[in-house]
């Protein structure tokens, strides 16, 4: 992570992935599959990631919301949001806050680049490279 997004993450307490985004890790990603297929994946994956808790998911709205504690005792809320890009293409939109009005010092983009690791690792052969 560069010094420029720890400079950033004083300030700031929340990150989100997107389409077009500032860094190239938080791109939103795009998988070759059906909505329901990977929400299966997404949610049974994210269940299994150490250090996260599973608050809620909701299934209708393709929604995960998961819970984490900061290595300085701060609690984060993270939303995996997957939506469907068409009949047989699936995005995934990660958005991830801390609670309180200070910075992060890089927490949450380092959270959002953790699942998305995880996330890409399992569905490596859905993976597209198009927005």
């Amino acid at each position: 992570m560069s010094l420029k997004r720890n400079i950033a993450g004083v300030l700031r307490s929340q990150e989100a992935s997107s389409d077009r985004p500032k860094m190239p890790e938080l791109k939103t990603r795009y998988y070759q599959l059906s909505r329901e297929k990977a929400w299966e994946e997404v949610s049974s994956t994210l269940k299994k990631v150490p250090g996260y808790k599973l608050l809620h998911e909701v299934p209708s709205v393709g929604e995960v919301l998961l819970e984490k504690r900061s290595s300085f005792g701060r609690m984060m809320d993270i939303t995996v949001s997957v939506i469907a890009a068409g009949p047989t293409r699936t995005a995934v939109d990660i958005y991830s806050a801390s609670r309180g009005s200070m910075g992060d010092l890089g927490s949450n983009y380092r959270n959002i680049v953790q699942l998305f690791g995880v996330l890409d690792k399992k569905l490596s052969q859905y993976k597209t490279t198009e927005s």
